[in-house]
């Protein structure tokens, strides 16, 4: 097949791309190049890929990049938690209005295929159980708790402790930041889309991505990357809270299985996917398996928090596994232990 992968030469598209073209499918890459993630290096590309230069803001760019293309692969973003509301219109700009404008251009050329990156942040805070009332969604923490050291929520019907629980793509989506907001809208672009035009919309929502060419020095990394430029340093890794966060690290080449899995489906509607190993661990963990795999200092608890972010976040690959034959080949020991020496992005 001939795809349009959108967002080519980011730090998963370049995986996609690559996991493709091992599939033998023709590729054609469409990327912005913007300066805050490429710093005005052109993408290196697997031979034979044909790579155009543009936004996907611009409805004439992508109308020529859809030629001839049996499938669109999007994961073009602007991604991160979003620092502050005032990054609102940027992030709305790329990852909302430039899924519209996608989006339109598949309907009137009369493509109806799409793939696209969606993430674990459109849940929000994770599901849990109470003793007493099973399975309950106890929304976000307050910062009087998480500054009074009350890290995880209490029941919401009876106060009691809870126990985090594996989330399913059918339960609440109820995002905390800007970013998450953008993708939750994504995901409904998409699915009004594919329910006017009868086309396939496939929404692959990452977990926590890791693994080589990351960038080690962008506010939009994540914890991985923190962590790895703290050790790649010497420095001592900060924990944030007590460090027992739960979250589910995968590594970048599960995530481009998954999509190239993804492409050879040819359903009508909407459908979402977990893209996670299944087997969470804790943000302290992480760091300790760092700090050990590079002989650093051992990772110190800080003392400070953000109360708006979730505490424990974890979800199932159950349908992903069932419906797409899809399973993670890179365990978590074998992914650190390259990703704590693999060179990153600058």
């Amino acid at each position: 097949m001939r795809v349009l992968v959108t967002g080519g030469a980011g730090f998963i598209g370049t995986r996609v791309v690559a996991a493709l073209r091992e599939q033998g499918h023709e590729i054609r890459v469409l990327d912005a190049l913007l300066p805050a993630v490429h710093g005005g290096r052109r993408p290196v590309l697997p031979e034979g890929v044909e790579f155009v230069h543009g936004d996907v803001r611009d409805p004439g760019t992508v109308e020529a990049a859809l030629g001839g293309v049996d499938v669109v692969c999007h994961q073009a973003a602007m991604v991160g938690r979003g620092h502050h509301v005032s990054e609102a219109p940027e992030y709305a700009a790329i990852n909302d209005m430039g899924t519209a404008i996608l989006l339109a251009a598949m309907a009137r050329a009369g493509l109806g295929r799409l793939v696209f990156a969606s993430s674990v942040v459109v849940y929000g805070e994770g599901v849990y159980t109470c003793a007493e009332h099973g399975r309950v969604s106890p929304g976000p923490r307050t910062r009087a708790d998480v500054d009074a050291g009350r890290f995880d929520p209490p029941c919401p019907r009876c106060g009691a402790a809870l126990r985090p629980g594996e989330l399913s793509e059918d339960d609440r989506l109820a995002p905390l930041n800007v970013y998450g907001a953008t993708k939750l809208a994504q995901e409904h672009l998409a699915g009004a889309w594919a329910r006017e035009t009868g086309g396939m919309a496939i929404a692959l929502r990452y977990h926590q991505v890791y693994g080589p060419g990351m960038s080690h020095d962008s506010p939009y990394s994540g914890v991985t990357c923190v962590f790895r430029s703290a050790v790649r340093n010497g420095e001592t890794i900060e924990l944030y809270e007590d460090g027992a966060m739960l979250r589910d690290f995968i590594h970048v080449r599960d995530i481009a299985l998954a999509n190239v899995n993804a492409i050879g489906l040819d359903r009508p509607g909407f459908r979402a996917y977990n893209v996670a190993t299944g087997t969470p661990r804790t943000v302290g963990q992480l760091a300790r398996t760092l700090a050990e795999l590079s002989a650093g200092p051992a990772p110190k608890v800080s003392g400070r928090c953000r109360f708006d972010d979730v505490r424990h976040i974890v979800a199932s690959p159950a349908r992903l596994k069932r419906e797409l034959g899809w399973e993670p080949t890179v365990s978590f020991e074998d992914g650190m232990k390259e990703f704590v020496t693999a060179p990153m992005r600058a």
